[in-house]
């Protein structure tokens, strides 16, 4: 991967990125996704912030390797500490982490969101957090995508500003209300891997004491499964 070969999930990232768009994108690695955007002829400038000194400089070198250091602002910051007001930020990317820790970025700096039209972010593990995030926010999500890159799933959540606030059911925070209407392959795979793996955890549990933590996290799941598997279910009857 490069900055003119982006992998297949930061390829569909990049599609999700409105043209003309004025982009922060937080925790940027090595800057490959606002350089492809730049140099597709999608967006004009850029900043891209990292917290950890090795990305950050990575990132810079990548920057200067382009020739794009007019256009590309590379920033050592923690999370949205990267964006000034006078940048103008438009669109948001956060691709490559946790969902959790991508709603603690979103939530310590919220402030920094004012004028920003659309978040687009890609978490490695649960998204359920950033629809309850986006939920509690005044955010809803335009857009969802499901995709597979070296035997892992991944969703993307495009979130812009809700015109009144948003509702979903159990199921939709949990699976995604977009992704649910189109239930695709790759949808199918994912939640019956993760309707498999917590029965095993749920099995696992039965034989150890029954502490109330057990028995509430076990009940937890126990309601995911039946969540999971009315829509798998409704989808093969």
């Amino acid at each position: 991967m490069n900055a003119q070969q982006l992998s297949h999930r930061l390829t569909k990232v990049a599609h999700h990125v409105p043209q003309g768009a004025v982009v922060a994108d937080i925790g940027s690695d090595h800057a490959y996704l606002p350089c492809y955007l730049v140099l597709t002829g999608t967006i004009d400038k850029a900043v891209a912030g990292e917290v950890v000194k090795g990305p950050y400089e990575s990132a810079q070198k990548q920057v200067q390797q382009e020739g794009l250091t007019g256009q590309i602002d590379v920033r050592l910051a923690s999370g949205l500490d990267a964006i000034h007001p006078e940048d103008g930020i438009t669109a948001v990317t956060i691709a490559g982490m946790g969902g959790p820790l991508i709603c603690s970025i979103l939530e310590q700096g919220k402030e920094r969101l004012a004028g920003v039209e659309r978040l687009i972010l890609q978490p490695n593990v649960h998204a359920k957090s950033i629809r309850e995030w986006a939920v509690a926010n005044g955010w809803t999500i335009a857009e969802e995508e499901i995709l597979k890159e070296n035997e892992k799933i991944y969703e993307i959540l495009v979130l812009e500003k809700a015109p009144s606030a948003v509702l979903w059911t159990p199921q939709q925070l949990l699976m995604g209300p977009e992704l649910l209407k189109e239930k695709t392959a790759i949808f199918h795979e994912k939640w019956t891997r993760e309707s498999d793996q917590w029965k095993k955890i749920v099995a696992s549990m039965e034989a150890t004491t029954q502490t109330v933590e057990i028995m509430e996290k076990k009940q937890e799941l126990i309601e995911k499964i039946k969540l999971v598997e009315e829509v798998l279910q409704r989808e093969n009857s």
